[in-house]
């Protein structure tokens, strides 16, 4: 007796989802269906027949295709993924004509009203539609066919979806498919009995985490006060500090989606230029959507909007395609600033802030905060919210999420044809209704926009926005860059206190603990040499000088070029100099007088 009671409950074969994939479930709804998709776009006439094959032959790779879940009685414990023993895949295979001409507006159309489907759960959380008959699309050509994919967040995450690309896709047009799989042979399902003893181990042991989780985030508050006085950052941005905004009200069930794509080396050259990350530039164009888009229906909200940044977190070089490894941070987009470089700068410098306390408090610290939420309090509550829709009774948690995943920069085929272009797609929720996904892929971005009916009938005009903000900030940028250079053709004359200025940093990275309790940004104009300009940061752990401008200095000291020499060799003294009006001061005289005593050490040294 007690040997089959053991062998009803064995468990080994079924697996828990995770605390943070359970969140997936929970605020799923009637409009909120939790998937993730992508749209993409195979050159030349790819036969049914033989991309049906090749998923066939290669869908055990991805061992989720083929499982489902199972609830666990009365909510106790997360659901768990389990074989199907029903499992059909062309159940999963759809196949449909695109209406109309075939044009790029009869394909987003398409895509969209099959993202608007939710999936079935009684069956694994997965479709792909084949869609043939792209005959009047500008660059593809006539004959193409599409594949629009929706796999349910609970599954898997950005980088998983990438992860997940790879294995459909081939490296070469000669790729074989495949060989012939083993058979599928599912494991027997769970009984409610196996189900409810491994939840009660399960639930017995998390009491055990939180002691250790208690302390990783006391650790982590620590290290978050130490950063704010060392680096002399502002707190970071808190949920619920977002303003009121069109986007941010209750969503509809129908979705509205379309992309916008950008030349890949055209961003990169920005970034460049304004010496930033790749993903601040990709804010800043998305940035300079959302203004104009809600400048013209006079809905922009005063104060800066606010972007959930997404940010994974699995090991360097992991493409599995498993569950979610992801973490978040929020980011202040600037949209009160008018002009398209000062609210890049701006951006760079919000994303720096949060990246630094997002570093300091751990995304798996983060993460496993969920895995002590009991999943049936948490889905009731979920359910709650949406039922009441209570995100009325609050500030958002956020404006809009824009997520960022790098893809393979070289082409991928499929039965040989080559994959022309992948854009993106994600669930919208309730007071959270767009969310902008950022692919890139063989030399191109496309920024992809999710909406619904309710929150932006006109994502259309939105995704022009985005190409038109990209186009606004690359004429802004080549412009600056030409200013500079030609400065910089300038500044080719040498200066006489400039050997002296490289040997006061010379001097400063040999001894860094030189002028370390001046924590101020100095600039330095010579006066009489065209507009050249010194920055002196000595902020927190900074040791920099170099040439050129100071976006907001905290100090100015106005001297000529002999009189620079001078001072930098210790050859007279500052206080008289200002004295005797050789030299002026535009801020705090103890903080330069400060800096006169740090290059009088430096010339003695």
């Amino acid at each position: 007796m007690s040997k089959k009671i053991k062998e009803q409950i064995k468990t080994k074969h079924i697996r828990s989802i995770s605390g943070l994939d359970a969140s997936f479930l929970y605020i799923e709804s009637e409009r909120s269906p939790m998937h993730v998709g992508s749209v993409a776009v195979i050159e030349g006439s790819l036969d049914f027949e033989t991309y049906r094959e090749t998923i066939r032959r290669r869908i055990h790779q991805f061992p989720k295709l083929r499982k489902r879940l199972v609830y666990v009685p009365l909510s106790i414990d997360y659901p768990y993924w389990v074989d199907d023993p029903h499992f059909d895949l062309d159940m999963h295979l759809g196949r449909i004509a695109l209406p109309g001409d075939g044009s790029w507006k009869d394909l987003r159309d398409v895509a969209s009203q099959i993202f608007s489907e939710p999936l079935d759960q009684s069956r694994p959380l997965w479709s792909f539609t084949y869609v043939e008959g792209l005959d009047n699309i500008p660059q593809v050509p006539k004959g193409s066919v599409a594949i629009v994919s929706k796999i349910h967040h609970v599954a898997i995450d950005g980088m998983g979806g990438a992860g997940l690309m790879s294995m459909i896709f081939d490296l070469t047009p000669k790729a074989e498919m495949g060989k012939e799989p083993k058979p599928f042979k599912p494991e027997p399902l769970p009984n409610e009995l196996s189900l409810m003893v491994r939840s009660i181990k399960s639930f017995v042991n998390k009491p055990l985490k939180f002691p250790g989780l208690v302390t990783e985030t006391l650790k982590a508050t620590v290290k978050t006060g130490m950063i704010s006085r060392i680096k002399h950052l502002d707190p970071p941005t808190v949920p619920f500090t977002s303003p009121a905004s069109p986007l941010n009200g209750i969503i509809s069930p129908r979705r509205k989606w379309n992309t916008a794509i950008l030349s890949l080396d055209r961003v990169k050259a920005l970034k460049n230029i304004m010496e930033t990350t790749l993903n601040d530039v990709l804010l800043a164009i998305c940035a300079g959507a959302l203004r104009r888009y809600l400048l013209e229906k006079d809905e922009l909200p005063k104060i800066p909007m606010v972007a959930m940044v997404p940010i994974s977190t699995r090991p360097s070089g992991d493409m599995s395609v498993g569950g979610n490894q992801i973490s978040s941070m929020l980011v202040q987009l600037a949209t009160n600033i008018e002009d398209p470089i000062e609210r890049l700068e701006v951006i760079q410098e919000n994303t720096i802030r949060s990246k630094s306390y997002h570093g300091a408090m751990g995304a798996k610290s983060l993460a496993n905060m969920a895995e002590l939420v009991p999943f049936g309090i948490a889905n009731q509550a979920a359910r709650v919210y949406t039922r009441y829709n209570m995100s009325k009774l609050h500030k958002p948690v956020f404006n809009v999420t824009i997520t960022n995943v790098p893809g393979p920069q070289f082409p991928l085929y499929l039965g040989g044809h080559k994959l022309l272009s992948v854009m993106g797609m994600a669930p919208i929720i309730d007071g959270m209704g767009l969310i902008i996904t950022i692919f890139s892929y063989d030399g191109h971005i496309t920024i992809s926009s999710t909406s619904c009916a309710q929150t932006m009938p006109d994502i259309d005009v939105f995704s022009r926005y985005i190409r038109e903000s990209a186009n606004d900030l690359e004429k802004r940028i080549l412009v600056l860059d030409k200013k500079r250079k030609a400065k910089k053709v300038k500044e080719t004359r040498k200066n006489e206190s400039d050997p002296s200025m490289t040997d006061l940093r010379k001097k400063l990275k040999a001894k860094p603990a030189m002028g370390k309790d001046i924590g101020t940004i100095f600039l330095i104009d010579v006066t009489d040499s065209d507009g050249v300009t010194w920055k002196i940061d000595l902020k927190g752990n900074n040791r920099l000088i170099r040439k050129g401008s100071v976006k907001d200095p905290e100090v100015i000291i106005n001297i000529n070029d002999a009189h620079l020499k001078r001072w930098l060799n210790d050859e007279f003294n500052l206080e008289t100099a200002i004295v005797q009006g050789r030299v002026s001061i535009e801020g705090d005289l103890n903080k330069a007088m400060k800096l006169g005593k740090m290059i009088e050490e430096a010339a003695k040294a």
